[in-house]
């Protein structure tokens, strides 16, 4: 049985107060409240703020991230094969940023441009669509990559929530996830051509915006796609942070949200080590969320640095399984094509 209520918001306002104390804590299937940075108590060398997005299909996704850690930026592009089953990701990294990229406080509109030697990556949003281009030098040896892609369609409901550090009165964690959008347009790599079709690609994006603690770990796990002639999607994860409040776990259907409780990821281990590469199962304490995953690749990178750790495995892969909507009914996803992660961090 789930443990305790969750708490909704519904009410639009400020994010944080004038003295930078949180207003609410909670979930939300918009982004009711107003991010505002010049609100927020620390120092701006520990303000954190990215947009990510990943495309994909049954054969083949790409990811794009755009960051301002405060004392660092970091600009990325990766491409996954998943019937060749391989996968290459380029970074680029900047010192300093200090908010001066200027990522918009909201996403339901407004444009990042960043550039650097051998890249440039924009994304623009106008409120009705989202165009997602660029291109960057030297993304595998000597071949380049480019990109150009449109997001439409985006459904009524999305995940956000707002998560407080109990550790730290300062931290906290405002994060929307958009599921399923619908993606068109192209990829260009090593003399190839990787189109995808609005009927067949679907994007989710990575909204987030926080003052984070020194070491975390996080667990998230996404996917979106057709079933049973339903748009369906989903959000999952748990980690970090104070989630007394509510979870971020959300199962989408045709645009509209089904809040659940807790999920849990139960990764396999071998020799006392995860192995991800191994089939994984995810259960809920509701029973709402009952999945089997079955790994195609790990999109892995560790950087150790000491003060400064990173360490990801996100894994994509199938999902097959079973998900309880709010009005009891089920709805199952065979081959469902998203990802799930588990990511350690020091920063």
């Amino acid at each position: 049985m789930p443990d305790k209520p969750q708490h909704r918001i519904t009410q639009p306002g400020p994010l944080h107060d004038e003295r930078g104390r949180l207003t609410q804590r909670g979930y939300a299937t918009s982004l009711l409240l107003q991010y505002d940075r010049s609100r927020v108590a620390a120092s701006p060398l520990r303000i954190k703020e990215w947009d990510y997005y990943y495309i994909g299909n049954d054969s083949f996704g790409l990811t794009l991230t755009i960051d301002d850690n405060g004392y660092m930026s970091l600009d990325s592009i990766s491409l996954l094969d998943f019937d060749a089953k391989w996968e290459q990701t380029t970074s680029r990294m900047g010192f300093m940023p200090l908010g001066r990229r200027k990522l918009p406080t909201t996403s339901a509109r407004g444009d990042i441009d960043v550039s650097g030697r051998g890249y440039e990556m924009h994304f623009k949003n106008d409120g009705l669509r989202r165009s997602l281009y660029g291109s960057m030098q030297n993304f595998r040896g000597t071949d380049a990559i480019s990109f150009d892609i449109t997001l439409t369609d985006a459904p009524r409901d999305s995940m956000v929530i707002v998560t407080p550090f109990a550790k730290d009165e300062k931290a906290f964690y405002y994060n929307q996830k958009i599921n399923c959008l619908r993606a068109e347009g192209r990829v260009l790599f090593a003399g190839r051509e990787y189109l995808f079709s609005p009927a067949t690609s679907f994007a989710v994006l990575d909204w987030g915006r926080g003052v984070w603690t020194y070491e975390n770990t996080w667990y998230w796990g996404s996917a979106s796609g057709i079933a049973q002639g339903r748009r369906v999607g989903f959000n999952v994860g748990y980690g970090f942070g104070d989630t007394n409040a509510a979870s971020e776990n959300m199962v989408f259907v045709d645009g509209v949200a089904h809040k659940l409780s807790q999920v849990t990821f139960n990764i396999p281990m071998k020799n006392g080590q995860e192995d991800y590469l191994s089939p994984w199962t995810f259960t809920s304490d509701d029973g709402r969320f009952e999945m089997d995953f079955a790994p195609i690749l790990d999109r892995a990178a560790c950087t150790d640095a000491k003060l400064i750790l990173s360490d990801q495995h996100q894994v994509f892969g199938r999902y097959s399984g079973r998900m309880i909507l709010d009005d009891g009914s089920a709805l199952e996803v065979k081959n469902l094509t998203g990802f799930a992660e588990k990511v350690h961090n020091k920063w």
